[in-house]
C-alpha cells in the first residue's frame, strides 16, 4: 500500500498536462503537443496498469482517471476545431457525448444514488479511436505527408463510435436505473 497513491498522482499529472498540450497546439508547436500528449497517454496506461496489477484502486481514482481523460480529449478536440483541423460537427459530437454521460451520471446520483461507473467495451473502443484520431491529426499537422484520407476515414470512425458509445451509455444506465428502482420498491 506504500505506493497506492501513484495511480491518482498520474491522473493528476495528466490533468496538469492539459494546459500545456492545448497552449502548444494553439501556438502551432505540434512537436511540443506530441510530447505532452505522449506523456499523458503513457501516464494513462501506467496508472491503469498499476491500479489493476496491484489493486491500487480507490473511489478518488475512479473519478480522477475519467476526468483526466475527458479533459484532455475534449480540450484537444476543441483546440483542433478552433484551428480548423477537426470539423466543428465532430468536435461537437465528442463534447456532446461526454456532456450527456456526465449529466446522466448526475441525474442518476440524485434520483437513484451512488453510481459505480464502469466503461463499456464500446466506450473503451471509442476512447481508443478518439485518441488515435487526435494523435494522427497532430502528427499530420507536424508532418503533412500523412495522407488526408486516413484522417477523414478515422474521423468517420470516431463519429460512429462516439454515437454508438453515447447511446450504449444511455441504454446501459437506463437499464441499471430501472433495475435499481425495482429493487428499492
Amino acid at each position: 500500500m506504500r505506493w497506492s497513491w501513484l495511480p491518482n498522482a498520474l491522473s493528476v499529472a495528466r490533468i496538469l498536462l492539459v494546459p500545456p498540450s492545448v497552449l502548444s497546439l494553439l501556438a502551432g508547436r505540434f512537436d511540443v503537443t506530441l510530447v505532452c500528449f505522449g506523456c499523458a497517454a503513457l501516464s494513462d496506461g501506467l496508472d491503469g496498469w498499476l491500479a489493476k496489477t496491484f489493486g491500487w484502486t480507490s473511489r478518488l481514482g475512479k473519478i480522477l482517471d475519467p476526468i483526466a481523460d475527458k479533459l484532455l480529449l475534449v480540450s484537444l478536440y476543441m483546440a483542433l476545431a478552433v484551428l480548423g483541423r477537426v470539423p466543428v460537427w465532430l468536435m461537437a459530437a465528442v463534447v456532446l457525448r461526454d456532456v450527456v454521460i456526465v449529466l446522466g451520471a448526475m441525474v442518476y446520483r440524485v434520483v437513484i444514488g451512488y453510481i459505480e461507473g464502469h466503461p463499456t467495451a464500446v466506450s473503451k473502443l471509442n476512447t481508443l479511436v478518439q485518441l488515435v484520431f487526435v494523435l494522427l491529426v497532430i502528427v499530420r499537422a507536424q508532418w503533412p505527408q500523412l495522407p488526408a484520407s486516413l484522417i477523414v476515414w478515422l474521423g468517420a470512425i470516431v463519429f460512429v463510435t462516439t454515437m454508438i458509445s453515447g447511446l450504449d451509455y444511455v441504454l446501459t444506465y437506463a437499464r441499471e436505473a430501472i433495475r435499481a428502482r425495482r429493487v428499492s420498491h
